[in-house]
C-alpha cells in the first residue's frame, strides 16, 4: 500500500468520525448520552441546542478535514478540541461515556492517529 493511499484512507476516516458523531450522535439525537453529556457540563436549558451546534461544528469539521485545506491547523484545533473535551468529560461525567474513564485511551489512540497522518505519513509524501 502506498503512503498517499494509506494517508487519504487516514483522512477519510478521521473526517467519517466527525461527520457519524456530528451528524448521527448529536444533530440527528441517535446517542441521547451525546446530549446528557453536554447538559450535565453546561446545563440542561440548553443542552438540544448546544448539542446540534457541537454537532454542526462536528459537521463543519468532517468538511474541512476532507478538503485538506490548511491541514496543519486543522490538525492543530482538532487535538486541542478532542484532547480538552475528552480531559472535561474524563473528570465531569464518567458515568455517561461509552467506555467509563477508559474513553480516554481511545481518544488518546485517536489522536495519535490525527497526528501520525499529518506529521509523519503526510511528510513522507512531501520528501
Amino acid at each position: 500500500m502506498t503512503n498517499k493511499l494509506l494517508h487519504n484512507i487516514f483522512k477519510t476516516l478521521i473526517a467519517l468520525v466527525w461527520l457519524i458523531n456530528g451528524l448521527f450522535c448529536k444533530v440527528m439525537n441517535y446517542a441521547p448520552r451525546h446530549q446528557e453529556i453536554v447538559g450535565e457540563i453546561l446545563g440542561t436549558d440548553y443542552a438540544v441546542l448546544l448539542t446540534k451546534a457541537i454537532g454542526v461544528s462536528e459537521i463543519v469539521m468532517a468538511i474541512w478535514v476532507f478538503s485538506g485545506v490548511k491541514s496543519r491547523l486543522n490538525v492543530i484545533l482538532q487535538i486541542a478540541i478532542i484532547a480538552v473535551m475528552n480531559i472535561l468529560e474524563f473528570l465531569l461525567v464518567p458515568h455517561l461515556l461509552l467506555w467509563g474513564r477508559l474513553n480516554i485511551l481511545f481518544a488518546a489512540l485517536f489522536l495519535l492517529g490525527i497526528y501520525y497522518n499529518e506529521f509523519i505519513l503526510k511528510r513522507k509524501l512531501i520528501l
